[in-house]
C-alpha cells in the first residue's frame, strides 16, 4: 500500500512544481510560500479534525514534539528555497534537482536511521544522482 501512497506524492510533487511556476509569475516568492502554507495548514488540520486524531496531540513525548518541529523547519526552509529556484529557473530543471533530496535521504538514513540499502536503492539513487548532475551541468 505504501507504494501507492508515494507513487499519489509524485504525482502532487509534480502538480506542485508546475502549479507553483505558474502561480508565482510577479509574486514574491516567500509570499507564494507563505500562501502555500496556509493552504496545507487548513487542509491538513480539516482532515486531522475530520478523523477524530485531533487527541493524539496529547500523547505526544518531548522528543516528538522536538523532531516535528525540526522537520517542520526544513520543510519550510526547503519551501522558501524551492519556490525561490523555481521563481528564477524552469520547472523542468528545478524538480530533478530537488530531487536529489532522495538521494541525501538514502544516505541519511543509512547513516543515521541504520536502515540496510540494497544493491536496488544504490542503483536507483545513483540514477537521480546522475540525472541530477547532468542537469546541473547544462549552461
Amino acid at each position: 500500500m505504501w507504494k501507492w501512497y508515494a507513487i499519489l506524492s509524485a504525482v502532487f510533487a509534480a502538480l506542485t512544481a508546475i502549479f507553483a511556476k505558474i502561480g508565482i509569475k510577479d509574486v514574491d516568492s516567500n509570499l507564494a510560500t507563505a500562501i502555500r502554507t496556509c493552504v496545507i495548514l487548513f487542509i491538513t488540520w480539516g482532515i486531522v479534525i475530520a478523523s477524530n486524531s485531533l487527541g493524539g496531540v496529547k500523547e505526544l513525548s518531548k522528543t516528538n514534539w522536538g523532531f516535528l518541529v525540526l522537520s517542520g523547519v526544513a520543510t519550510g526552509l526547503s519551501w522558501l528555497f524551492y519556490f525561490k529556484a523555481l521563481q528564477l529557473g524552469e520547472a523542468s530543471k528545478v524538480a530533478p534537482i530537488d530531487k536529489m533530496s532522495v538521494v541525501i535521504t538514502i544516505f541519511l538514513s543509512f547513516i543515521i536511521l541504520k536502515e540496510p540499502v540494497s544493491w536496488k536503492v544504490l542503483l536507483g539513487g545513483g540514477l537521480i544522482a546522475g540525472g541530477a548532475l547532468v542537469i546541473l551541468t547544462d549552461k
